[in-house]
């Protein structure tokens, strides 16, 4: 297979992977989304991606949506964290390869490794599929496994599968004639987009659930919960000897990132 390839990419993770494999091989060009309104603000920001490929000087391409005859220079595309759903009529005119932070099938959708957090999952993995229309549903190249520790929070998995999936793909890519394996019908489930709801910790939970919560939207976007009376976003926790939730580093609303302590501190000094 060639050795040069166009990556589609837009999220963090997609910038990770991108970075990681553009030491590997020639990148033809990053095709990502165009650039959004973000923070407090509302300007105009570049999406990780971009920001990444134009410090690597691989040329970015930001179409509003996929029409057939795009000219990416390459025959094969990686995406991983993209965004937006590849039209049938492209898929037809090269080699799409779809990086995805799961065991597939188990986790297919948007939010896999905040999912496996939030469930208390053992173990999790890469796949690398052919991309099909149907959502994560492709036939699989390569996968691995690997454990979730402890205390990974989805910032460490991010980063192992990043790791993980730039060996795969040095594997995949460097098949001429790679092989695509049918995923299994069992075992399928469905990772939805972190909500409003999800965020929220309901500290009548079991400790060990509300810490699995921290840890899955940490250090991206962050559990919310109610202190001392007061409105704070939870960014680590653990469980203590009692069993009992203990939060380790909170932030408060209009406030700063601090040790729980030090801002129980600040409140009844």
């Amino acid at each position: 297979m060639t050795a040069r390839v166009a990556v589609a990419a837009t999220a963090s993770f997609g910038a990770d992977v991108l970075e990681r494999l553009a030491g590997q091989r020639p990148i033809a060009c990053l095709v990502t989304r165009p650039d959004a309104p973000a923070g407090r603000g509302r300007r105009l920001a570049p999406p990780p991606a971009k920001v990444a490929a134009e410090r690597l000087g691989i040329p970015v391409v930001q179409p509003e949506r996929l029409d057939s005859g795009l000219e990416l220079g390459a025959e094969v595309v990686v995406v991983v964290a993209y965004g937006l759903l590849v039209p049938g009529e492209l898929l037809d005119e090269r080699l799409w390869l779809n990086v995805h932070p799961s065991l597939l099938p188990r986790w297919r959708g948007a939010a896999p490794v905040e999912r496996a957090l939030i469930e208390g999952d053992r173990e999790t993995g890469v796949t690398i599929i052919r991309l099909v229309e149907e959502l994560d549903a492709g036939p699989i190249a390569a996968q691995r496994r690997f454990a979730i520790e402890s205390d990974d929070d989805a910032g460490a998995v991010y980063a192992r599968a990043a790791e993980t999936a730039v060996e795969l793909l040095g594997h995949v890519l460097s098949d001429p004639q790679p092989t695509f394996v049918p995923q299994a019908d069992e075992g399928i489930t469905y990772a939805a987009k972190i909500g409003p709801v999800d965020r929220a910790l309901d500290l009548r939970r079991p400790a060990r659930e509300l810490v699995d919560r921290v840890r899955a939207l940490s250090p991206h976007i962050g559990a919310r919960t109610e202190l001392e009376g007061r409105a704070v976003t939870v960014w680590r926790a653990r469980v203590t000897s009692g069993d009992a939730f203990e939060p380790v580093e909170v932030q408060p609303d209009g406030g700063r990132r601090m040790s729980y302590e030090a801002w129980r501190h600040g409140l009844h000094g």
